[in-house]
């Protein structure tokens, strides 16, 4: 047996190859490693820096277990994932840039076992919880044909003296490929010095660990605490018949949930004394609430949208949804769209082509209120339209009418008018 035989992280390595499934991340081929060939061995260097790295992944995952940091995360990125992220032209047509590769594969497959939501909420994810999400840009003939999400920790992003970024990435072989600014599209999140993104996890640190620490102290009240509802007093002992008489109504007749409120019987002079909420239990309510709209600062979530709000879901809620579009996620599609264009598009591309999300999908009302927009954009009332019948079943995802009008705009001075209402103005 060697020395390397009894180095605790061996055991833990094999342990651990065991217990969890197969993956295809970066560490892979460490993991394979039966045997290390000394101190200097290189994947016995490769293997302690993963393991400094799959350190920070437990951190960022028990991060993740706080529900309103879930919550939130989990938002944002089904948020970006499901909304459809578009190629058109820089024009008045708005036409979809169908033809042009990176289309396909912003709104098809960016890969060849992602689906365009897989891609865009992994991607989110990564710059959510590191700061920085990179994805490799492999390129055909000067066209791009498959973006692949790279792990944020096994990739290193240097800029040199003459302004060119270079990003160093570690293959699951534990080899390592330079990649110039062309091949990778990187997310940043608030960054202080242009290369790099911070990590919302890490600067909301603080905010986290308060929360689990009140997490904490609430489950060991749960566990060790006394959780009586309150206590019967009696003028004098009670004789072994009566005490297990009592004991027995207690269990059978006013325990559970089926018996909450109801009244008990009491004898031999016996009084109930409930138990009042202390204000240390109301104090403990109360930071636990203030933790909760803590984390939801650092992520720009209303809290009705974290499910915490004391108010009524009523018609404010779709102001707070137009909130959420505007505050929290307006940013992120404008990094995704820069990103995109400044990877994927040529700089002969820039001003005839853009990158677009359509946002419009958060922001639909009821169909009363989708109605009444529709009608206004049309022309009715005597209103100017701005849209025409096929743009409207467009937005409704309805089929294109054949009719000779639908691609026109409506002349409102045409429109029929109700009983008694004046002509549109010129």
């Amino acid at each position: 047996m060697s020395i390397f035989d009894k180095l605790p992280w061996r055991a833990a390595r094999e342990v651990a190859a065991r217990a969890q499934p197969r993956s295809r991340g970066p560490s892979d081929a460490v993991a394979q490693t039966k045997e290390f060939s000394g101190l200097n061995d290189p994947a016995l260097l490769e293997y302690i820096r993963r393991g400094q790295a799959g350190g920070d992944y437990g951190r960022r995952m028990a991060e993740l277990r706080n529900m309103t940091a879930l919550r939130c995360v989990s938002l944002i990125c089904e948020s970006m994932g499901m909304l459809p992220l578009n190629l058109i032209r820089n024009d008045a047509s708005k036409a979809l840039a169908i033809e042009h590769p990176a289309y396909r594969l912003l709104k098809r497959k960016p890969n060849s076992w992602q689906t365009p939501y897989e891609f865009k909420s992994q991607m989110q994810l990564n710059v959510l919880t590191h700061g920085n999400a990179y994805a490799r840009v492999v390129w055909s003939r000067g066209n791009p044909i498959g973006l692949y999400p790279m792990d944020p920790r096994a990739v290193s992003a240097t800029l040199s003296d003459d302004w060119q970024i270079t990003y160093r990435y570690t293959r699951p072989d534990g080899a390592t490929v330079d990649l110039v600014s062309k091949e990778v599209l990187h997310l940043r999140d608030l960054s202080a010095d242009g290369v790099l993104g911070m990590s919302r996890m890490r600067l909301a640190h603080d905010a986290l660990e308060l929360a689990k620490d009140a997490e904490r102290a609430a489950s060991r009240v749960f566990r060790t605490g006394v959780m009586a509802g309150g206590a019967i007093e009696v003028p004098k002992a009670l004789s072994d018949v009566a005490y297990g008489r009592m004991r027995q109504s207690l269990d059978e007749d006013y325990a559970g949930a089926e018996n909450a409120q109801k009244w008990m019987l009491l004898e031999e002079g016996a009084k109930s004394n409930p138990f009042q909420a202390t204000s240390a239990a109301s104090q403990h309510i109360e930071n636990r609430n203030a933790q909760i709209e803590e984390v939801l600062r650092a992520f720009g979530v209303p809290r009705p949208l974290a499910m915490m709000d004391d108010t009524s879901w009523g018609s404010g809620i779709e102001q707070l949804g137009i909130f959420f579009v505007q505050y929290g996620l307006a940013h992120w599609f404008t990094c995704w769209e820069q990103a995109c264009g400044r990877v994927l598009l040529d700089d002969s591309e820039l001003e005839d082509l853009i990158v677009k999300f359509n946002e419009r999908a958060l922001l639909r009302g009821t169909l009363a209120d989708q109605a009444e927009f529709f009608a206004k954009a049309l022309g009715a009332g005597g209103q100017r339209p701005w849209m025409t019948q096929n743009e409207v079943r467009e937005n409704s995802d309805l089929p294109e009418s054949s009719d000779s009008e639908a691609n026109q705009l409506r002349n409102p001075m045409t429109q029929p008018r109700k009983p008694n209402e004046p002509p549109a103005a010129a």
